[in-house]
């Protein structure tokens, strides 16, 4: 509850000073963190060896608690074609139901509304294009100045990219600027305004003080109504927005709150719930594939100081974008992530100060040649992530035509350089200031390296000229990184400060203004909100496609997702346990689904 209160939350630091996106280019930044020449490469030696001289830092991490046998143990009957048919039939009944003329525009945008939410507007895409222009051009909601409808409307167009200005709002405030008590009486109409407030820009005022009016009325309403459709409507709107929640998240609850009732087609909800379990068989074959490459790798089983979570890397790929067509990404995604989490465990956890400074030049240099003076797990972990980096290259050389290589180096050479820094700071005992902090964090989160990845993986058409806002690290990309890094420090201070980590935002703050770890938090929440804005803005305005821009600020959703709870990815507790069930293990029961 308390990520409502953002903007009412006082800000001490302006963005301009805690990170200056507008004038340091952060590959710039990057290329500036301080890595010795005179180190020398010694020879090489094996961990049995180094571990009777050095006494090395541990987690305690757990052994995943999804094995191998399992994972290949995976099957559904809903593999079989009768189903495939089912959903072929029922596609089309609902394509019949978008395109009913007779149909009016609110029940179209609320038809729209309903496909997105259960998991199934993916099938549509031309209809819902088709439909949206037609309002878009016909603009008849502002004129009503029905609040429900208007603010739909503004949800669903700046979600599909229409240019929609926040001024539509105005005509619902009284002569002092307030929203007006009468809108009270439209809960429906409240609680879409609150949802179409977070796609709020900087400097929307409007919406500012729609979310807070709206926020405030709906919790005060749950304080006196429970129990009936809309209050579990509310209450779920108040843990997250729908615009910070992962698709296929919220598709698994929605079909779930809404079976047997009568508010939704028979045909829409059968058709979600066939469609999300025979997804669910797609993913099961990825993850089993990508469960064979883990084990082949032997990462795991040398490198055991390091988390083995190919599941949690896998999840991460399913939440940032479900769809068939994304299979491609999917599997080699969960590669990178797993990468990315053994090279953050090389270096937060096992690591001499010497070897991690050995193995950033390695990195840096990328000479297969310059891993003979490593340690073995070091040298291990260098080959799979070489092996990794020239598989994606040359499938990307092979579709596209271009010559990726030095984009992807690039991105794993800035990781480890960030990822230096932070060891540097921990051995030092040095605690940075929070600007100084997220200058480096936005790049140790490893998102960069997930969205540069993620462009050439994603099903789109390549532009040349998109490249060097890959290498600069666009807005788009830091924005997604900034605030990935803010809600992963949320939710991963505890487990982090028992095991010894270096001081993430909230000490930083802390340190730096002398406030409570709770004041410290509340300040955090208040620049996720502030990122936010930045994102809805870019998303808007960036010259990269749609699909790479989703990309972008899914990986955001799934980081609310992943440490809404604590430090999901890290820590297997029954929470993160039940939502891997039901988004790719269990599928969705379904009465009578033979006939």
């Amino acid at each position: 509850m308390a990520l409502l209160e953002f903007a009412s939350l006082p800000v001490r630091f302006t963005w301009k000073n805690l990170l200056p996106l507008e004038t340091k280019p952060s590959s710039l930044a990057i290329r500036s963190f301080y890595v010795p020449n005179s180190t020398q490469c010694r020879a090489s030696y094996n961990v049995s060896e180094e571990n009777q001289a050095i006494t090395r830092r541990s987690a305690n991490f757990k052994p995943s608690i999804w094995t191998y046998d399992y994972i290949q143990s995976l099957s559904s009957e809903y593999k079989e074609e009768k189903y495939v048919e089912q959903c072929r039939v029922l596609r089309e009944e609902v394509r019949m139901i978008l395109c009913r003329v007779e149909i009016n525009q609110l029940d179209q945008l609320e038809l729209i509304d309903v496909l997105q939410r259960l998991g199934i507007a993916y099938h549509f895409n031309n209809e819902i294009r088709n439909i949206l222009d037609t309002v878009y051009n016909m603009d008849t909601f502002k004129r009503e100045k029905n609040l429900y409808a208007t603010s739909l409307e503004f949800r669903l167009f700046r979600q599909h990219g229409y240019d929609i200005s926040a001024d539509v709002f105005v005509g619902f405030q009284d002569e002092t600027g307030n929203f007006k008590k009468c809108l009270c009486d439209d809960v429906d109409g409240v609680l879409s305004l609150y949802e179409a407030s977070f796609y709020s820009m900087e400097e929307e005022t409007i919406l500012d003080e729609a979310r807070c009016f709206s926020s405030e009325f709906l919790k005060e309403y749950l304080k006196q109504n429970r129990g009936n459709h809309i209050s579990l409507l509310i209450s779920h709107a108040l843990e997250y927005p729908l615009h910070w929640r992962v698709a296929r998240w919220e598709a698994q609850w929605f079909i779930n709150v809404n079976d047997g009732k009568q508010n939704i087609s028979p045909a829409l909800h059968q058709l979600a719930k066939l469609d999300f379990n025979c997804l669910q068989t797609i993913h099961h074959d990825e993850l089993k594939y990508t469960s064979r490459w883990w084990k082949k790798s032997g990462l795991a089983e040398k490198l055991n100081f390091c988390r083995d979570r190919l599941v949690e890397n896998f999840i991460w790929t399913v939440g940032i974008d479900f769809k068939p067509d994304f299979g491609y990404f999917r599997r080699v995604m969960t590669k990178i992530n797993s990468l990315i989490t053994t090279i953050d465990d090389i270096y937060d956890v096992y690591g001499t100060l010497d070897e991690l400074e050995l193995f950033t030049k390695a990195i840096h240099s990328w000479d297969p040649t310059a891993t003979n003076g490593l340690p073995d797990y070091m040298e291990i972990c260098f080959n799979a992530l070489n092996d990794l980096v020239n598989d994606v290259a040359s499938a990307t050389l092979k579709k596209d035509g271009y010559y990726i290589t030095p984009y992807l180096k690039k991105a794993w050479v800035d990781l480890c350089k960030s990822y230096l820094v932070e060891a540097k700071w921990y051995y030092s005992g040095y605690t940075p200031s929070l600007g100084e902090y997220i200058e480096n964090a936005w790049i140790s989160i490893g998102v960069p390296v997930m969205i540069v990845h993620a462009y050439f993986l994603i099903p789109h058409s390549l532009k040349i000229e998109d490249f060097v806002y890959l290498e600069e690290y666009s807005h788009v990309i830091r924005f997604s990184a900034v605030n990935s890094r803010l809600v992963n420090d949320l939710g991963t201070c505890k487990r982090e400060n028992e095991t010894g980590d270096v001081p993430k935002s909230i000490e930083c703050y802390m340190n730096e203004t002398g406030d409570s770890e709770e004041e410290a938090r509340e300040h955090i929440k208040s620049l996720i909100y502030t990122m936010w804005k930045k994102m809805n803005k870019e998303a808007c305005n960036s010259s990269f496609s749609k699909q790479f821009i989703d990309t972008s600020i899914s990986i955001v959703r799934m980081a609310f997702c992943m440490y809404q709870h604590g430090d999901g990815h890290t820590i297997q507790d029954l929470e993160i346990k039940s939502r891997i069930l039901s988004f790719i293990i269990e599928p969705i029961p379904i009465m009578c689904a033979s006939k």
